[in-house]
């Protein structure tokens, strides 16, 4: 198996790996709050843009990697800490998500397990 995104909801942290072998890595994550949960699954980075814009909650979503329906990977300003969760989005620092962009490419695969505690 070549590169894959993994994101484990339990812990709140994401990864890439290549095989066995990790590339990218571990990073905090917040997942989506209990009534917009993440999915979960496998899934594939089907859509990038480095400056995305939500038409839907009005907000900048930078380094975005969608993945699932409207869900992706993207910087948030706030810390990760911040309660609830996401809307179902994978939020992540500036630099995790700036170097998530570096590492992950067009159809790579994305699996997403586990339950937010």
């Amino acid at each position: 198996m070549g590169r894959i995104a993994c994101v484990d909801l339990g812990a709140q942290r994401m990864w890439v790996q290549n095989g066995s072998k990790l590339v990218y890595g571990p990073v905090p994550i917040r997942s989506g709050r209990a009534a917009f949960p993440t999915r979960d699954g496998l899934f594939h980075v089907y859509w990038r843009d480095r400056h995305h814009w939500s038409t839907i909650y009005h907000v900048s979503m930078p380094y975005s990697q969608f993945f699932s329906g409207g869900q992706a990977f993207h910087a948030v300003a706030m810390p990760l800490s911040t309660p609830p969760g996401s809307h179902g989005c994978v939020n992540m620092t500036f630099s995790g998500a700036r170097g998530l962009w570096n590492v992950l490419h067009l159809k790579d695969p994305v699996y997403v397990w586990g339950h937010k505690r």
